[in-house]
């Protein structure tokens, strides 16, 4: 990628166009590859018309090694992939094609849930409506890029009930000090303990150190992940003090893995059927891609991941095989730029292919 481009977009087979970029050259891959048996897609690519599910994970598998050639050591991809019934059976085609990249050597860190909270009219009688599709994050290796502070939800403010401090999830402490007071698994001086951290907690509460708070009791709560000390540092902490405050982050709380976002709607101008939301992208960029650095889509549709990346101050390489999609991406790309870029010069438009 040239330096003073923010963007290209590049027309043809993504394989092959993929093997014309640079070993260790993009940061984030964020892409919606063509689903299986589900829609006719423009332009000369094949995938998504496989005869079968075999042959379309492997020619998915194949792409995705070029994407991890040119991925730095620490990037990113994140793919986000349909299923599909055949003869009313559904096919695990999401879960077979990240199966097969784990065992090419990628890692699953995240198996997102996109909740579309909307959906076209099912009228089958015997199943339930399909309102979701999975977005997979996978990793090259164990240490990776990732910026958790840039997406955390702000911490709620805490508030006073009847003089005394109560944390936005409502915790005041009178409810921890009746169990303390109860209980029959804590000795005299573990209880005086343990009413002081608590004591402690909620200062800390009400002087802005930490947003939030959860104790564990022993005898009373049981440790969120395993009560044997060999597998759960909270267990080992309960059996030696009797409790444990577990703190919320200072800078908020860390999105989950299910996402309800509502699918593209304003952009309907062409012919493109699988938009996705710009806002889908959102978290994928700011965690995995640092500022300036290159997100890639090698199945860039209508330019959603491109739109994505420019607002939020990256650059960005588009791939399709249709000319038609890519001129369109043009198009939607440059109404963007004109109405959110004051300094044109840094934001040159390179194409390769039939796209000028």
């Amino acid at each position: 990628m040239q330096d003073q481009s923010r963007y290209e977009l590049h027309c043809g087979n993504a394989h092959e166009m993929l093997q014309q970029l640079a070993s260790a050259s993009v940061h984030t891959c964020v892409t919606s590859p063509p689903y299986w048996n589900q829609r006719k897609y423009a332009g000369e690519s094949v995938l998504g018309n496989e005869a079968t599910a075999e042959q379309y994970v492997e020619n998915m598998c194949n792409i995705f090694d070029e994407v991890w050639r040119v991925l730095v050591p620490e990037g990113s991809l994140w793919l986000n992939i349909g299923d599909t019934y055949k003869n009313k059976n559904l096919i695990g085609i999401p879960w077979r094609v990240v199966f097969a990249l784990q065992e090419r050597g990628w890692i699953l860190r995240n198996a997102v849930i996109w909740d579309k909270q909307k959906g076209n009219p099912d009228n089958a009688k015997d199943k339930l409506r399909n309102v979701y599709e999975h977005v997979f994050h996978v990793v090259k290796q164990e240490q990776y890029c990732y910026n958790l502070d840039s997406v955390r939800n702000p911490p709620l403010k805490p508030s006073f009930r009847n003089g005394k401090i109560v944390t936005p999830t409502g915790v005041s402490g009178d409810k921890y000090r009746q169990q303390i007071a109860a209980s029959n698994d804590l000795s005299t001086e573990e209880k005086a303990n343990a009413l002081a951290a608590l004591k402690a907690a909620l200062h800390n509460v009400e002087i802005g150190e930490m947003p939030d708070f959860r104790m564990i009791i022993r005898g009373t709560q049981r440790s969120t992940h395993s009560d044997s000390p060999e597998f759960s540092g909270r267990a080992d902490e309960l059996r030696k003090k009797g409790f444990c405050i577990l703190p919320y982050h200072k800078n908020g709380t860390k999105p989950s893995d299910i996402w309800r976002v509502i699918p593209e709607d304003s952009w309907r101008k062409d012919t493109h059927f699988a938009v996705y939301p710009t806002e889908l992208c959102e978290i994928p960029i700011k965690t995995t891609c640092p500022p300036n650095g290159i997100v890639l889509d090698p199945f860039v549709g209508s330019g959603t991941t491109v739109i994505a990346a420019l607002e939020l101050g990256r650059r960005a390489i588009g791939i399709d095989a249709s000319a038609e999609y890519l001129a369109s991406a043009k198009e939607r790309i440059e109404m963007w730029l004109a109405g959110n870029t004051t300094d044109q010069s840094q934001l040159s438009l390179y194409t390769v292919g039939e796209v000028a």
